[in-house]
């Protein structure tokens, strides 16, 4: 004990550790994650090249083939190219820790993804949260003040985002990227861009600042941990210097380039789980005592306004029933008596249906 507090950080000691829940036995719906294997002839075939992998070898560290296919098949603009990364949490490590000049700072909207603050933290960057408006819209005045007053470094907007599940007006964003200019970087985090629809990756030629990053976490490959960001060639050339040289395994690199050759099955599944969040809001909407924010991810934010239960009571109930959703309400203010729940199959979301009647009216 002694020597830990002698040594570690009184920020990082002061801190508790991503914490998640030992989901076995429950119907998880607690992370966002791609309900759907593979068949097994895919998955017949996956093994085959997973067992041919030279697992003796170190990665080849330009990756350069799995870029390029990542690049055809992600709607990657021509002539430019992408950093890889160990999940959406590396980049952001990386850019944090490029950026990480002495007084830089890093602004998002909150509520947002825990890592933006968690990153800048760790790399030595002060954090500034702009509060979402009380209908979890963007706040633009507040962004563009806030950009003015304190001119980060780095500049994260989710789009969709987590945990809220709201596209950002694309307008507004413009606004903000322009705003930034050349004293600082805009990450637009894609992570949920198969649910959207709409994306920042066909801006990038028109801004300098501006970098767009995604993950294959919520097309179904959660657990192979790759995410990749295009930005500019010189950025990415800085990003890469910081990047560790064997970042992706060989297993997740014959994985994901397996997959890109088979783009179809994840688009069809993503389409499966944007047809069930429909269903699944509709359904929401006639549960008396809820009330489900609209989602363009694959995942819905709903609030608990039944009389006498809050959030946590529901969580705790629904755990009860072996369903296991996200209290989100621990996440900001502005998500009091929240949750969070990921769409899944119509099986799973059927009972997420039940325990929560059952949770609310028992």
């Amino acid at each position: 004990m002694t020597v830990s507090k002698n040594i570690i950080r009184a920020d990082v000691r002061a801190l508790s550790a991503y914490h998640v829940p030992d989901a076995s036995g429950f119907v998880k719906l607690d992370a966002m994650e791609n309900p759907y294997t593979l068949s097994p002839e895919l998955q017949q075939e996956l093994g085959r090249r997973l067992g041919s992998a030279a697992l003796n070898r170190y990665p080849v560290p330009t990756y350069a083939n799995l870029k390029a296919a990542i690049c055809a098949k992600q709607g990657v603009p021509s002539g430019w190219d992408v950093v890889l990364g160990n999940g959406s949490d590396e980049l952001i490590s990386i850019v944090s820790v490029a950026c990480a000049k002495p007084g830089a700072k890093v602004l998002a909207p909150v509520p947002g993804f825990v890592m933006y603050a968690m990153s800048a933290q760790f790399a030595g960057l002060d954090f500034i949260g702009v509060p979402l408006n009380n209908d979890l819209t963007l706040n633009l005045p507040a962004m563009l003040a806030a950009v003015r007053e304190h001119r980060p470094a780095i500049t994260y907007l989710a789009y969709p985002n987590n945990p809220t599940g709201n596209l950002f007006d694309a307008q507004a964003m413009l606004e903000i990227i322009r705003e930034v200019g050349d004293t600082g970087l805009v990450i637009v985090d894609e992570a949920y861009q198969p649910f959207a629809g709409d994306s920042f990756m066909s801006k990038l030629p028109e801004f300098e600042n501006l970098i767009v990053m995604r993950t294959v976490s919520k097309l179904g490959l959660a657990g192979i941990r790759l995410g990749y960001m295009s930005a500019s060639k010189a950025l990415l050339a800085e990003f890469d210097k910081v990047r560790p040289p064997y970042n992706i395994n060989v297993l997740t690199e014959v994985t994901a380039a397996f997959m890109l050759e088979h783009t179809e099955v994840l688009d069809k599944q993503a389409a499966a789980i944007r047809s069930e969040r429909e269903q699944l809001l509709s359904r929401l909407a006639d549960v008396a005592g809820v009330e489900a924010f609209p989602s363009a991810a694959n995942f819905i934010l709903f609030r608990v306004t039944q009389a006498g239960l809050t959030g946590t009571q529901v969580f705790e109930r629904l755990l009860e029933h072996k369903v296991l959703v996200k209290n989100a309400g621990k996440m900001h203010a502005l998500l009091d008596n929240c949750l969070r729940v990921t769409v899944s199959t119509p099986a799973e979301n059927a009972l997420f249906l039940t325990a929560l009647k059952s949770s609310l009216y028992s």
